[in-house]
């Protein structure tokens, strides 16, 4: 066994900061190291820090409550201008509506979120937020981190008034979403008007901070460096450190994405299946304070992510009902959920999206 994956493995059953991979040994892993061995070290570790042979599936919605969008990234395909004919804000009918199609399908839990929208008033949100958890009785995550700081910022209130308010209405954890990669070089790239990498990690912790947990991610296949791939992995470890010490919940899970060909914009590379499991094996040992790794089966498909499997992760991050942003590759019922987590040799056991119950 390699030495630094033995270290990793050495440190597996508790966080213990003198295992713990450093930056220049997480980049000598991901450069040299042979993903099978990444692989094996990362199912070792998986299962010593996770004992038992289970592996987690949710049930949500996506809604995105508006296309309209004034960050423009330039992979995306979704955001549409203030003016255009194809722009829309969905009414609290329609997403109640959609919340009874969810929860019909089995799915007690609703994913929003859209583009910055500065036409939007803060009541809609509260509106919103109250409708889906009062009246319908579903949870909520919502709101990326450019969301909330342009949220905040239209309304003229901070941050931390504008979460107060937020999780007053219903709100109960907030998504990565907007981490793509962590390196100021490639977000000038994929969007100017997204926020700087330290920004997007100060919001996060002050949501945690307000009680409301989430997931990170990161999304790679362009041309970013390895090295910028450490620095997004260590970003998101250092933030989530800020939770440990504070004692309070912040990144429940890690999910590993690829970017999908949306526009001629942003170059897309082809990513290659063992080095999509080489970096989600590493991600389970690098990030030693996030107990779960997530594979993404909406955008890598089922035999990759049955691989992922056996490969450091120990959810499935599905079913998702509706994804209007991405090629959903993944799972759209709870009967398949389940029977693909027994295909591939584990217990399935159904969790809510902040590992809760």
């Amino acid at each position: 066994m390699n030495d630094l994956l033995q270290k990793a493995i050495d440190g597996a059953s508790g966080v213990n900061k003198n295992f713990r991979l450093t930056p220049a040994e997480g980049l000598e892993i991901l450069k040299n190291v042979p993903w099978t061995q990444v692989a094996e070290a990362a199912n070792t570790v998986r299962h010593k820090r996770l004992p038992g042979n289970k592996v987690g599936y949710t049930a949500f919605r996506i809604v995105n409550y508006t296309n309209v969008c004034e960050v423009t990234c330039s992979f995306c395909s979704f955001c549409r201008p203030f003016q255009s004919p194809e722009a829309y804000v969905l009414s609290l009918d329609e997403i109640r509506q959609k919340t009874i199609e969810a929860k019909a399908k089995g799915a007690d839990q609703i994913f929003l979120q859209g583009g910055v929208n500065k036409e939007i008033p803060l009541s809609y949100y509260t509106d919103v937020l109250q409708m889906l958890t009062q009246e319908m009785g579903v949870t909520v995550r919502g709101f990326s981190p450019v969301e909330l700081v342009r949220i905040a910022e239209f309304n003229k209130i901070s941050l931390d008034e504008l979460l107060d308010i937020f999780k007053q209405a219903g709100l109960s954890s907030v998504p990565g979403a907007g981490a793509e990669i962590l390196s100021d070089r490639m977000r000038q790239k994929l969007s100017p008007r997204k926020l700087p990498a330290q920004q997007w990690c100060n919001t996060l912790a002050a949501c945690h901070r307000k009680g409301l947990p989430g997931s990170a991610n990161i999304v790679f296949g362009s041309d970013e460096t390895d090295e910028e791939i450490i620095e997004h992995l260590e970003y998101v470890r250092k933030t989530q450190d800020l939770a440990v010490d504070a004692g309070v919940a912040g990144f429940n899970s890690f999910v590993v994405w690829t970017f999908q060909p949306q526009t001629d914009k942003f170059p897309i590379r082809h990513v290659r299946g063992d080095e999509y499991l080489k970096l989600l094996a590493l991600s389970r040992l690098y990030l030693d304070n996030i107990p779960h790794i997530e594979v993404s089966l909406l955008g890598m498909g089922l035999s990759l992510g049955e691989m992922g499997l056996h490969s450091g992760a120990d959810d499935i991050n599905s079913i998702v009902i509706e994804e209007n942003v991405l090629e959903n590759h993944g799972l759209t019922t709870i009967e398949e959920a389940e029977n693909f987590i027994k295909n591939a040799g584990f217990t399935p056991y159904r969790r809510n999206l902040n590992f809760d119950a």
